[in-house]
C-alpha cells in the first residue's frame, strides 16, 4: 500500500525522477572527462605506439585469410572510442595474436574458423568477468608471475621487431624473405634513423629534468631541448610510412573505392566452430587471460594507480563483449593487450582521448575507404612498424624492473625463459607457480609461513 501510495505520489516521481537524471549527468559527465587529452601532442602521439603490432597483424590477416579490412576497421575503432570512454587510461584494442598466428599459417582455417574461435574465447572470458573468477584469478596470482608475463611479451615483441627491421617480411605468409638492404625506400638505413629520432626525443622514457641555467646560452638551450623533446616521434615517423607509402605504390591510391565495405553476418558451420574452438580458443584463452587481463590490470594500476575502476571483472567483460558482437559481422577477433598499453604510454598517451582519437581515425577510413586501403597498406615500410614495435616491447619489459628480492627475480626468469624458447604463455605460467610454491615451502620454516599461506599467493594490489 505505501508503495502504491508513493508512486502515485507526484513528488516522489519527480524526486526520484531527478536522481536518475543526476546519475545519467554524472555518468556521462564521468565519460567526458576520461576522453579529455592531457596534452594534444603527445595524446597523438601515443595512439600511435600500438599500430607495430595492429597493422602487420590485420594485414597478414587481410592477406592470407581475406579478412575483410573495412569491417574490422569500423569495429575496432568503435572499440577504442569506447574503451577509452569507459576506462579514461589509454587502453588498446589488439588482434588475438594466437587465433591470428593459426590463420595465417593454415590455409584451411578461415573467416569462419577464426570467428568461432574468437566468439568463443569472448564467451569464456565474459563469464569469467561476470562470474567474479576473474578477479579472484588476478588476486591470488604472485606479481613476480605476472612480471614474468609481462618480460617474456615484451621481449617477444622486441624479437619481433628486430626480425621486421632486419629481414624482408612476406606478412601474408609470416615468413622472412632474406636480409632487407640498407638503402631504399623500406632500407634498414631508414629504420636505424627512425629508432635514433625515436630514441633523442622520448629517451629511455624518464622524466625530463629541469636544469636552472643561468646564463642566456643556457636559456637558448633548454628551449631547444623542449622543442625537441615535445616532437610527435611516433606519429611523424608513422606519417612518414604513409607518404612512403604512397610513393612505393602510386597505382594503389588510384584504386582508391570510396565508400565501406559490405558488412555480412558470418555463416559458421559446426565444422568451424569446433575447429575454431580446439585450434584457435584453446591455444589463445590462456594468452588472453593472462595477457590481456591479468598483466593489463597489474600495467594500468602501475602507471595509472588513481584508476579504481580499471579491474580484472570489467576487462574481461569488455574483451568478451567486443567480440560477441564484432565476431559475428567477420571483424578480427581482439582483445586489450599489455605491450599496447605500453608502447602508448611510451609514447606520450595518458588518457582515453589517446585511444578514441585513434579510433576515430580508424572508423573514418573504414567508413570512407573500406578495404579498398589494403594495396596502400602492403606498401608501407614495415622495418619502420619493427621500430615502433620494439620500442613498445621495451618498455613493456622494463616493467618487471621493481623486483626487490632474488626470489622474486628468479621465478619472473623461470617464467620469462619457459614462455619464450616453449612458445606459451601458459606454460612459462605454470612453471612461474610452481617455483613460487616450491620456494615458499622451502623458507616455510624459516619465514614461520602456514601452509595455507604457502598456497594464498601474494596479492596483487
Amino acid at each position: 500500500m505505501e508503495s502504491t501510495v508513493q508512486e502515485n505520489n507526484p513528488h516522489f516521481q519527480a524526486t526520484e525522477m531527478s536522481t536518475n537524471q543526476q546519475s545519467s549527468a554524472n555518468f556521462m559527465g564521468k565519460l567526458k572527462q576520461n576522453l579529455i587529452f592531457r596534452s594534444k601532442w603527445a595524446e597523438l602521439n601515443g595512439a600511435m605506439g600500438d599500430l607495430g603490432t595492429y597493422i602487420p597483424i590485420v594485414l597478414a590477416l587481410t592477406l592470407a585469410s581475406d579478412l575483410n579490412l573495412g569491417t574490422t576497421l569500423i569495429f575496432t575503432g568503435v572499440y577504442n572510442f569506447v574503451t577509452g570512454a569507459i576506462y579514461g587510461v589509454p587502453m588498446p584494442v589488439q588482434p588475438m595474436k594466437s587465433i591470428a598466428a593459426v590463420a595465417i599459417s593454415n590455409p584451411d582455417f578461415g573467416i569462419p574458423e577464426v570467428m568461432a574461435a574468437g566468439i568463443c574465447t569472448a564467451g569464456i572470458l565474459f563469464l569469467l568477468g561476470a562470474t567474479g573468477l576473474m578477479q579472484l584469478v588476478y588476486t591470488l596470482i604472485p606479481i613476480s608471475v605476472v612480471r614474468g608475463i609481462q618480460l617474456a611479451q615484451g621481449l617477444s615483441f622486441a624479437m619481433t621487431a628486430v626480425k621486421y627491421i632486419k629481414n624482408v617480411q612476406d606478412l601474408g605468409k609470416s615468413k622472412s624473405k632474406g636480409e632487407r638492404d640498407w638503402l631504399g625506400l623500406d632500407g634498414l638505413l631508414l629504420a636505424l634513423i627512425c629508432a635514433i629520432f625515436i630514441l633523442i626525443v622520448n629517451g629511455a622514457g624518464e622524466q625530463q629534468i629541469e636544469n636552472q641555467e643561468s646564463t642566456e646560452r643556457g636559456n637558448m638551450r633548454k628551449r631547444v631541448k623542449k622543442i625537441i623533446f615535445t616532437l610527435p616521434s611516433a606519429f611523424l615517423i608513422f606519417l612518414l610510412g604513409v607518404i612512403l607509402a604512397i610513393i612505393r605504390g602510386p597505382e594503389a591510391v588510384k584504386r582508391f573505392k570510396f565508400g565501406p565495405s559490405r558488412i555480412e553476418i558470418v555463416n559458421i558451420s559446426k565444422q568451424a566452430w569446433k575447429q575454431g574452438f580446439i585450434k584457435g580458443t584453446i591455444p589463445q584463452l590462456p594468452l588472453s587471460v593472462l595477457n590481456s587481463v591479468i598483466a593489463v590490470c597489474k600495467l594500468s594500476t602501475d602507471l595509472f594507480p588513481e584508476k579504481r575502476e580499471i579491474t580484472a571483472t570489467s576487462v574481461s567483460m569488455t574483451v568478451g563483449l567486443m567480440n560477441l558482437i564484432g565476431c559475428w559481422f567477420g571483424a578480427m577477433p581482439c582483445c586489450h593487450g599489455a605491450g599496447g598499453l605500453a608502447g602508448q604510454y611510451k609514447f606520450g598517451g595518458r588518457s582515453g582521448g589517446c585511444v578514441a582519437l585513434l579510433g576515430v581515425a580508424k572508423l573514418v577510413l573504414g567508413l570512407v575507404l573500406g578495404s579498398s586501403m589494403v594495396k596502400v597498406l602492403t606498401q608501407f615500410p614495415v622495418g619502420v612498424l619493427g621500430v615502433l614495435l620494439l620500442f613498445a616491447g621495451i618498455e613493456l619489459a622494463m616493467c618487471s624492473r621493481d623486483m626487490n628480492t632474488k626470489e622474486e627475480s628468479f621465478v619472473v626468469l623461470v617464467c620469462t625463459s619457459v614462455s619464450l624458447v616453449g612458445s606459451s604463455a601458459a606454460l612459462g605460467f605454470l612453471c612461474g607457480i610452481v617455483v613460487h610454491l616450491i620456494l615458499k615451502m622451502r623458507n616455510m620454516d624459516r619465514d614461520g609461513y602456514s601452509c595455507s599461506s604457502v598456497l594464498w599467493f601474494h596479492r596483487n594490489p
